[in-house]
């Protein structure tokens, strides 16, 4: 049976219940001044109609209330079939629907939740397929440990250490950033860097100083900070003799002791100058 398409001339008796429409909006908002002017009249279907107002609800700003009646054939009477408010053209609306996988962002894991991976992740691979890291390939090869229930099911992929290595890079211990640019000398010639195993521990270990602001993290061999182990502090030069400063220095001739009351004794000083 052929599909009828929806009459763009609304029911007459529908569109002319304008009251009806309204006093079914105002009930759902439940107050009368949250419904606004009377937006319009369309068709939908044989005999109905959808009647829109504007809502003034709070927070709807550009919302509308849609009411849409019908009537049976042949009927007289006009009944509601449905009331609901629904965004206009300039309503503001939430952003479109993301899922939360792709929602989470790093420090968003808090104690007892859990991210779950997916099959398809494209930064695992099965630990039967080797992960092209040789030091890690060998750990799951030897033994067959994975047969045995020793090995892990997956590891990362070339792609997933490319990323976590580039991560690492640009994050808070890569070369670019203040601390590394002030520091004596580099990661990578600290007494304190412990080197990462397998491909990664070309480019980064882990800081074991614990006076220094990345002492447990991944650090990348080109960061550095002032805690490096050869930052030695210099002992302050000896001064070369005792210098006075004598620019305000005032030069007097010593006085001869006379008895006292004597006229000598009264006579002050006379100044020689001044350096």
């Amino acid at each position: 049976m052929p599909r009828t398409a929806a009459p763009s001339t609304p029911d007459a008796l529908c569109r002319d219940s304008t009251s009806l429409a309204r006093d079914a909006a105002i009930s759902m908002a439940g107050a009368e001044e949250a419904v606004g002017d009377h937006l319009g009249v369309r068709g939908e279907a044989p005999r109905s109609a959808t009647h829109r107002f504007l809502a003034r609800q709070p927070g709807y700003r550009g919302w509308e209330w849609s009411v849409v009646l019908m009537r049976a054939p042949r009927a007289r009477h006009v009944t509601v079939a449905e009331v609901s408010l629904v965004p206009g053209e300039e309503a503001l609306t939430a952003p479109e629907w993301v899922p939360w996988r792709e929602r989470v962002r790093p420090g968003d894991l808090t104690p007892g939740d859990r991210l779950p991976t997916t099959e398809d992740d494209e930064r695992l691979v099965p630990g039967y397929l080797l992960g092209g890291d040789p030091e890690v390939d060998e750990t799951v090869e030897v033994g067959y440990a994975l047969e045995l229930g020793l090995g892990r099911r997956r590891v990362m992929s070339h792609d997933g250490r490319r990323a976590a290595a580039q991560r690492w890079f640009d994050g808070e211990f890569g070369p670019a950033t203040r601390m590394a640019k002030a520091a004596p000398d580099r990661c990578a010639t600290c007494g304190f860097y412990l080197h990462l195993a397998g491909w990664m521990g070309q480019g980064f270990g882990a800081c074991g100083n614990e006076y220094a602001s990345a002492d447990g993290r991944v650090v990348s061999a080109e960061y550095g900070c002032g805690a490096h182990s050869e930052a030695l502090v210099e002992p302050p030069s000896e001064p070369v003799g005792v210098a006075y400063d004598d620019w305000r220095l005032e030069f007097v001739r010593r006085r001869t002791m006379h008895p006292p009351g004597s006229v000598a004794d009264a006579a002050p000083a006379e100044p020689l100058g001044h350096g």
